[in-house]
């Protein structure tokens, strides 16, 4: 029997994920900080990164995982790749690591975890997505955050494009990675249909929730004055406003089929998951 563990079942494609597989019939087990299981799951573990004495009861008797990063948590890699050491040698064959476009393999971080898995996992994945379309509407981010506050988006970016990705699509690509009989065995990286400037976001949002939207393009140095003004810990913004001078050179001005060749569904564009979502903001 193939039971499969899910860290992060309560996120945006932690859920999914574990809704999708059940549907297919597998054993998922839940994994969250939060000790009730997230929409009634049959098996739950209470799971903590930072604490190892909540990791036997998680892989007892699982052969494949879905893992992600704890949350701001500078180097993730120092308690990812004991914990992926431990699940290895307890018999888990296959890993699926959400990862991000802009995190190359052995680069710092969840790059040293995805060098990790390359090399010593028997079955394994990388979704690497590029920008969650959710960070939109999700409350405590940043982007929302200030789209509530004042309708301004403020990035360092200029005119830097980004494959916006419905967390949904990207769920639907880590269900196959863990339900197929083949493993993938590689890195995906994952964008929907359209490359997008913060004008362009700005616009859209403008149009579909009738309501003025501005990019505020900002130098780095103003960037991260306003990430840390509004409340994020220095190394977290400091990223951030680097990950800005990245997206503004073009490192994610590009689209993959990926969603489409590993789902055989397109994925959702942008302002198809602005409208979906639009009862957010009224």
């Amino acid at each position: 029997m193939k039971r499969i563990l899910v860290i992060g079942a309560a996120g945006n494609t932690g859920h999914p994920i574990t809704e999708g597989l059940t549907a297919e019939g597998f054993t998922v087990r839940t994994a969250t900080r939060d000790a009730r299981p997230p929409g009634g799951a049959a098996e739950h573990a209470r799971f903590d990164w930072a604490d190892p004495t909540t990791h036997e009861a998680a892989l007892e008797g699982v052969n494949r995982m879905y893992v992600l990063a704890p949350a701001l948590v500078e180097d993730p890699s120092v308690l990812m790749v004991p914990f992926l050491e431990r699940a290895l040698r307890r018999g888990v064959r296959r890993v699926v690591l959400l990862s991000s476009s802009a995190v190359p393999e052995a680069g710092p971080g969840l790059g040293q975890v995805h060098h990790f898995l390359r090399q010593h996992a028997p079955e394994w994945s990388v979704l690497q997505p590029s920008w969650f379309m959710q960070n939109f509407i999700h409350p405590r981010h940043h982007w929302a955050a200030g789209l509530q506050r004042d309708g301004t988006l403020v990035t360092a970016t200029g005119d830097g494009r980004i494959g916006f990705v419905d967390a949904a699509d990207i769920a639907a690509v880590g269900i196959r990675a863990l339900a197929d009989d083949a493993s993938h065995d590689t890195a995906h990286v994952i964008t929907g249909p359209q490359a997008l400037s913060y004008d362009d976001v700005a616009a859209i949002l403008s149009r579909v929730w009738n309501r003025p939207i501005r990019h505020a393009r900002a130098s780095p140095e103003e960037a991260l004055r306003h990430l840390r003004d509004a409340g994020m810990p220095d190394t977290y913004a400091r990223l951030l406003t680097m990950l800005d001078g990245l997206i503004h050179d073009g490192a994610e001005d590009r689209v993959t089929d990926t969603v489409s060749r590993i789902t055989g569904h397109s994925p959702r564009d942008f302002e198809s998951f602005v409208r979906a979502h639009r009862p957010v903001w009224r």
